[in-house]
């Protein structure tokens, strides 16, 4: 294939993504989450941001690691200004935690309410606020029709929500752009040492529109991912990398 040819398709796919409402945020180049491999799975290799991503919990552990994950993803996302509410009614993230994945705490607002619906109509109100760089929810259930009201906020604010979904045994089907699973995993030791080691994760990507579903383990060391082994889904097959 020519590199005419080849630009001509990367341009038409730009297009195609436009239109299917993948479209840029800012005119400067894309952000660069430092997710490797996982990268390759987004849509035109860029993270969707202006878009739900949708995280699956289905014990204290996977909300926690969930967390964790989503923290390390605000450091990078927060690093050109704005603040981050984070809405729950039992929040279990411990803020000083955040910290170890590079993330100021006190950039982040809590807010605790009192019933799943206050923390919907809270985050569907927060997202309405352009200056914010992203808005965390944590949630029970979340169907269809709330998630297409808070797409459609989204659509003009152009603001990232990142939705904690701790009863996964209820799914149904959303407008969010990425649906994760994410599932912590026992921590090596450093340099030989006893002791907790730096957070490690399995990572699922159940779900990614217009991208490749996947799964990898991760482990998050000195403010950066490393992908230590991968599972890419293609249409038909599946592809394992180590």
């Amino acid at each position: 294939m020519t590199a005419v040819k080849r630009d001509i398709i990367s341009k038409l796919q730009e297009q195609i993504l436009s239109l299917q409402g993948c479209k840029p945020i800012g005119d400067g180049p894309a952000m660069d989450f430092g997710l490797g491999q996982i990268s390759a799975s987004f849509p035109g290799k860029v993270f969707p941001l202006a878009a739900i991503h949708e995280f699956l919990s289905t014990n204290l552990e996977d909300a926690a690691a969930s967390g964790g994950f989503i923290s390390a993803l605000l450091s990078t996302l927060m690093q050109k200004g704005g603040l981050c509410l984070w809405i729950s009614t039992q929040r279990k993230i411990f803020p000083p935690s955040m910290i170890t994945f590079g993330l100021s705490p006190e950039r982040i607002v809590f807010i605790d309410l009192s019933s799943e619906r206050d923390v919907l109509w809270a985050s569907e109100e927060a997202l309405k606020c352009e200056s914010l760089a992203a808005v965390v929810t944590e949630l029970d259930e979340l169907n269809f029709a709330q998630s297409r009201r808070l797409q459609l906020v989204i659509e003009k604010s152009r603001v990232t929500s990142f939705i904690i979904r701790k009863n996964a045994e209820k799914l149904s089907s959303t407008l969010a752009a990425a649906r994760w699973k994410i599932s912590a995993l026992p921590s090596g030791a450093i340099d030989g040492m006893p002791g907790l080691g730096f957070p490690k994760w399995n990572v699922e990507l159940l779900k990614i529109k217009n991208g490749l579903p996947g799964n990898w383990t991760v482990e998050y060391c000195g403010g950066s991912f490393n992908i230590l082994n991968q599972t890419v889904i293609h249409t038909g097959e599946i592809r394992k990398a180590v």
